[in-house]
């Protein structure tokens, strides 16, 4: 039997690529800091009791007979499996070139991209596919919260069938790999890369498509995009041309309904950007003869990704929710969608990484501040970073000083921990606690003990 060894297995592109090379008879192990922290003990457990091997990120993991190291475009040379992988002269591969590989396997395989919404759209099309017969592999950058009782991390649905669905990312220009049968582009925004850098990525993403592409209507920066070789359809909740478009969205205590082919839907999902990304999942289904009411219908039982609003609990009447928005995109669907409902909102945005703060940390601001009523309170500690060298030039002091110059009710604290005391001395009931943020595994855990000591 194979041996592959994982640095970083604990991440979701990660653990995706590892359980589904199980599954495919290799034997896996791999290594992640984040357990040698004592963190992230849930993905421990789960990759474990599926029969992957956890080793201490100290080098002992690659022996001799390990075939390949897969290493996430993050992982430096320094790393003591890397330069155990290199003294040895056992081969190393990027994640994307192990995502592209089994990608390629499949005739019919979707990619989904775009800044914001490709973990739920993924998530979304595998379900469909899943829930009409059609066997999936699906491969996400989220967990499918559909699947969260079946064994090991549920950002895999496993099927060695014709169809495959990946959540393509445009951060590290590793889209550029993938060759779909259809491609889907939610939106195009600033996030790791400049808009016109960007709309090349996606323009070369649709030319490659060999089946179909599916366009956000809405988004004016991708909305002229189209494959020179291929039909390319759109979607929409404002144009009624569009080829698949919903109207007559109306918040649900629960959800959202919409109107779509003259008739009545409801997703368990909030947010109008939702409704989205829901035409953008049937549009895609409908280039493998996917009827589109009864994709629209499968997902009426789509329960959404983990750490995408996700409502973590309520205790006292105050709500204690989880989200992954961390662009200025992001923050603006979320924080929408959010003002839906009535209560005072008290956000804790943890911003990570200096440099995308230095180019998109004051749009992140303003988009709360375009919304927030003057009773929302807008919270940041400093900067979360991960590792490596950088120039700390921005503060999430600078950023929270541009908050209250709009006049918003903004605090800026040093750690983590004191943001939390806050939160729990001024909390009051039909509050909605919103912890937002990304890259860092330790947020859910956060959000849990805050409500813990909410009781």
């Amino acid at each position: 039997m194979t041996k592959k060894s994982f640095c970083g297995i604990s991440g979701s592109g990660m653990s995706a690529l590892a359980q589904v090379l199980l599954h495919l008879g290799y034997e896996v192990q791999g290594s992640d800091r984040s357990f040698d922290q004592g963190k992230d003990q849930d993905n421990k457990k789960a990759l474990e009791n599926l029969g992957i091997k956890i080793y201490p990120q100290d080098g002992s993991a690659i022996t001799s007979d390990v075939e390949t190291l897969y290493v996430s475009t993050a992982v430096e040379d320094s790393i003591p499996d890397v330069k155990a992988a290199l003294e040895k002269n056992i081969p190393i591969q990027k994640r994307s070139d192990l995502l592209a590989e089994i990608f390629h396997r499949y005739p019919k395989n979707i990619a989904v991209g775009g800044t914001s919404g490709k973990t739920t759209v993924t998530a979304m099309i595998g379900f469909i596919l899943d829930k009409l017969g059609l066997n999936p592999c699906v491969i996400d950058g989220g967990l499918m919260l559909n699947y969260a009782d079946r064994p090991g991390i549920p950002n895999i649905i496993y099927n060695p069938g014709e169809t495959c669905v990946i959540e393509a990312d445009e951060s590290d220009g590793s889209i550029e790999k993938y060759h779909p049968l259809v491609a889907v582009i939610n939106n195009i925004s600033i996030d790791h890369k400049p808009i016109p850098e960007l709309q090349k990525l996606f323009s070369d993403f649709a030319n490659r498509a060999r089946g179909g592409v599916v366009i956000n209507a809405d988004c004016p920066a991708c909305a002229d995009i189209k494959s020179t070789n291929v039909r390319t359809v759109k979607f929409s909740i404002i144009d009624k041309s569009a080829d698949f478009y919903a109207s007559d969205i109306k918040a649900l205590p629960h959800g959202t309904q919409y109107r779509f082919c003259d008739q009545t839907f409801t997703l368990k999902l909030i947010g109008n950007f939702n409704v989205a990304n829901a035409l953008s999942a049937i549009a895609a289904c409908s280039f493998l003869g996917v009827d589109k009411l009864q994709a629209a219908k499968a997902l009426e039982e789509f329960l959404g990704t983990h750490r995408r609003l996700e409502i973590i609990g309520t205790h006292n009447d105050i709500m204690v929710i989880d989200d992954f928005a961390h662009n200025p995109d992001k923050v603006k669907a979320s924080v929408s969608a959010l003002k839906n409902y009535p209560g005072r909102l008290i956000f804790m945005f943890q911003p990570h990484g200096f440099s995308p703060m230095r180019m998109m940390g004051k749009q992140i601001i303003d988009e709360f501040c375009a919304q927030m009523s003057d009773e929302d309170i807008l919270l940041m500690p400093e900067i979360y970073f991960a590792g490596g060298t950088v120039t700390r030039d921005i503060s999430s002091r600078d950023l929270i000083q541009h908050a209250q110059n709009q006049g918003k009710q903004a605090h800026y604290f040093a750690t983590r921990d004191e943001a939390k005391q806050f939160i729990l001395s001024h909390a009051r009931p039909h509050d909605r606690i919103v912890i937002m943020g990304a890259r860092d595994n330790s947020l859910p855990d956060f959000c849990k003990t805050i409500l813990e000591e909410l009781k």
